[in-house]
């Protein structure tokens, strides 16, 4: 709030909520917000129109990044990566044996894909590779969109019953909030694996918490969390089952320096009174 009285642009984190106050603390010469993000439920979209304001943000850049890691979380997962990684530095490895740390199939399973726009096709394309069945929810696609990725659109509860896993590629809205919820999750294979690239509130972590030590699902891996950071003493982190990553989906150096000229490029041209080249239009 002190920080940005006077400004004619703000660069801002997905972590930065940038509201209609702190808009208003800035000024009337305020021209322009910049996400350095794709996703931008962090600004307040209506409040900046109602004042004049660009808002622009990164998207396309980071779709490779993020549905790489999207795949990585969903094999490290059914494969066990950070259990195994901690059962060693533990010395519980004595020797091999024909049961210990058994995961879960990934050539040939079913993966459920909800949201189909850049990241979720992504995903499918990888899913290919392993032979995997596709199928995908996502209101704003069409059986075309789906079909030129392997996949097949279904209803959010045939794809929660058949998908031995879940990646979840929504924006953050009031429609996907608690998106996952104690009823969704009941919908789930008790072998199901969830991965969650999107935003944290997409799920309702009390209930994922519920569900995983309750065996309603197997697993989960998560790029995102609610809040973010997640405190250190949260108790999803104290599962066996459960993988948490801090926000690192376009986390590469490559993606990270094209967001950064992106939204730079934003910026200038907001400062300077020209057409944003990544504008947000919806919202």
């Amino acid at each position: 709030m002190q920080q940005v009285r006077g400004v004619e642009g703000i660069l801002s984190l997905l972590t930065d909520r940038i509201d209609g106050e702190v808009m208003d603390a800035a000024g009337p010469q305020l021209k322009v917000i910049s996400n350095y993000a794709v996703g931008y439920d962090n600004i307040d979209i209506a409040a900046a129109r109602e004042r004049g304001i660009a808002v622009g943000n990164t998207p396309g850049v980071l779709t490779e990044a993020t549905a790489d890691l999207a795949f990585a979380l969903l094999m490290a997962a059914a494969r066990r990566l950070a259990e195994g990684a901690a059962y060693i530095r533990a010395g519980k490895w004595k020797t091999w044996e024909p049961t210990t740390l058994l995961g879960a199939d990934i050539t040939g399973a079913t993966l459920g894909i909800i949201g189909l726009g850049r990241i979720g096709k992504a995903v499918a394309k990888r899913a290919a590779g392993f032979e995997m069945r596709v199928l995908a929810h996502s209101p704003s696609a069409t059986a075309a969109d789906a079909a030129s990725v392997g996949a097949t659109l279904v209803s959010l509860d045939e794809l929660l019953s058949q998908s031995d896993f879940v990646s979840l590629h929504v924006p953050l809205n009031d429609k996907t909030r608690h998106l996952i919820n104690r009823d969704t999750l009941r919908k789930m294979k008790p072998t199901a694996i969830l991965i969650n690239t999107a935003r944290g509130p997409v799920v309702d972590q009390n209930a994922l918490y519920e569900a995983l030590t309750q065996g309603t699902i197997a697993a989960a891996a998560l790029d995102v969390t609610d809040p973010e950071p997640l405190p250190a003493d949260h108790p999803l982190l104290d599962l066996p089952n459960v993988l948490v990553v801090p926000h690192i989906g376009s986390a590469t150096v490559k993606t990270r320096e094209r967001m950064a000229i992106m939204a730079a490029d934003n910026l200038i041209a907001g400062v300077q009174g020209r057409p944003l080249p990544h504008a947000v239009t919806s919202g």
